[in-house]
């Protein structure tokens, strides 16, 4: 250790970052491992630029919006869609995950500290009866998928140093859902070093380094990094589905949607909402200079946002839900950080503790750092025939954020009981509903007994006897 401390430390000397070995001498053992642990990660040539780029330089450059556009996006079939299109995307992606060419990757790095809860966010409880974590439902889900259509499919997910020993364990404790645990792939998020206004790394603890995710356009890079995408590549696999872990709606596993990726030969292909109205808080696909990307709902004015169409409608109403659809090949190349392919950092500014000359820890009252992140929606502009299509935000989006209120454990439940609602009701069966939809008692159906409404359907039918819609149902 004593090597490979020394060679660090003369790096982070040249490079005017010694002062994070200031309480060197004083660390135990394990507190010197911690922090060459954490100096290992960090590139100091980057740390450097993006400090001279994005906050001693002129900052992030504000993007012109001369020329902005609506996306162009296919629409869902009940709004006007082509049947027969969406019909034969579906087939297309069947074909697909048949031939075993379809990865899952859930981004799953951060905690329930919003919600309350002290965990991997993965593992906090969400269904209705059963109160299954939400990795447990990804975990049904991927095994419906792969007995209707016979195949495996491999399941990456992305930790960080916060959550990984313990979503691990979770997984192991839960005997991985029903998977086999061969076919579940775990990583971990790559870091960025927080830097104060002069540029210099901050120090949160004599042993510890400020350190925060790299964001989720990071996914890619620790993809590449960890491995996992040799391991696709050695897998057969060329399709990954990228989704995050709060929303249990999620239909990553979509047919239809990989259809239309693959047979426009797409490089990144991305799931979009209309907007519920103006002013809601969700990113917009819009076109710029020939390029599909993702704008910020605060970098919109409220007068762009207003716009409506030729029939009333909002003319700005593609909305990001954070669902793609990508290329291995374009995962791999965006990944390994070629320049052609490279990522932009964002900053943000944050109160971020930091240590004294004295040892003693400062806890700012004012924003006195930078973070640093990538976005994964920032790929869009360098995909080749990027594809956009729209999903119903009742069938696919419910995410949980928030301890109360909109995006909460409640409104999620109460959304995945109107989904099995709709989905009873195609089936023949009679339930009673307040006028949203949503029955006076609680019930669940797990994915393996249906995820679609299809599925629903074909596996109601089979039941005999049929039981009776009350209160703690639980078909699974």
């Amino acid at each position: 250790m004593e090597n490979s401390a020394e060679i660090l430390r003369q790096s982070f000397n040249a490079a005017g970052q010694g002062h994070v070995f200031a309480f060197w001498d004083e660390l135990s053992e394990a507190s010197k491992e911690q922090l060459l642990a954490q100096t290992s990660e960090i590139d100091l040539a980057e740390t450097k630029h993006l400090y001279e780029s994005l906050i001693k330089g002129d900052g992030e450059e504000e993007q012109s919006l001369d020329g902005l556009a609506p996306a162009p996006y296919d629409a869902h079939p009940s709004n006007g869609g082509d049947a027969s299109k969406w019909a034969a995307m579906k087939a297309s992606g069947e074909a697909a995950l048949q031939a075993g060419k379809v990865a899952a990757f859930v981004v799953a790095g951060g905690q329930g500290t919003r919600l309350g809860y002290n965990g991997p966010k993965g593992t906090f409880p969400t269904t209705p009866v059963k109160e299954k974590p939400l990795f447990q439902i990804f975990a049904e889900k991927i095994q419906a998928a792969q007995a209707r259509y016979g195949c495996t499919i491999p399941w990456f997910i992305m930790t960080s140093g916060v959550n990984h020993e313990a979503t691990v364990s979770a997984f192991e404790a839960a005997n991985f859902w029903g998977l086999s645990k061969r076919n579940v792939h775990f990583f971990m998020q790559g870091r960025m070093a927080a830097v104060d206004a002069d540029g210099k790394i901050i120090l949160e603890a004599k042993d510890s380094i400020a350190m925060s995710p790299d964001g989720h356009g990071g996914s890619l890079r620790a993809l590449v990094r960890s491995g996992a995408t040799a391991k696709m590549q050695a897998l057969g696999i060329d399709t990954v589905s990228y989704f995050q872990v709060d929303n249990p709606l999620v239909q990553f596993i979509d047919p239809t949607f990989i259809g239309f990726h693959r047979e426009q030969k797409s490089d990144m292909s991305s799931k979009m909402v209309r907007k519920a109205y103006a002013a809601e808080k969700v990113g917009l696909f819009c076109s710029l200079n020939g390029k599909s990307v993702v704008i910020e709902y605060s970098d919109l004015s409220d007068e762009i946002q207003a716009q409506t169409d030729a029939d009333g409608g909002l003319l700005f109403n593609a909305g990001s839900i954070a669902i793609h659809v990508l290329s291995l090949e374009f995962v791999s190349r965006v990944g390994a950080g070629e320049a052609a392919f490279a990522l932009p950092f964002h900053r943000a500014h944050k109160k971020i503790a930091w240590v004294k000359a004295d040892g003693s820890i400062e806890k700012p009252t004012e924003p006195n750092g930078y973070k640093f992140e990538m976005f994964v929606f920032d790929a869009l502009p360098f995909a080749r025939n990027p594809v956009i299509i729209e999903t119903l935000r009742e069938d696919d989006f419910s995410p949980v954020k928030n301890a109360e209120g909109l995006d909460s454990p409640v409104t999620s439940k109460q959304d995945q009981m109107r989904q099995w609602v709709r989905w009873a009701r195609a089936a023949g069966v009679e339930i009673e509903t307040d006028e949203t939809g949503l029955t006076s008692y609680s019930f669940e159906v797990s994915p393996v007994f249906a995820d679609s409404p299809e599925a629903f359907a074909e596996s109601w039918a089979a039941l005999d006897p049929k039981p009776d819609f009350t209160d703690g149902l639980y078909l699974g």
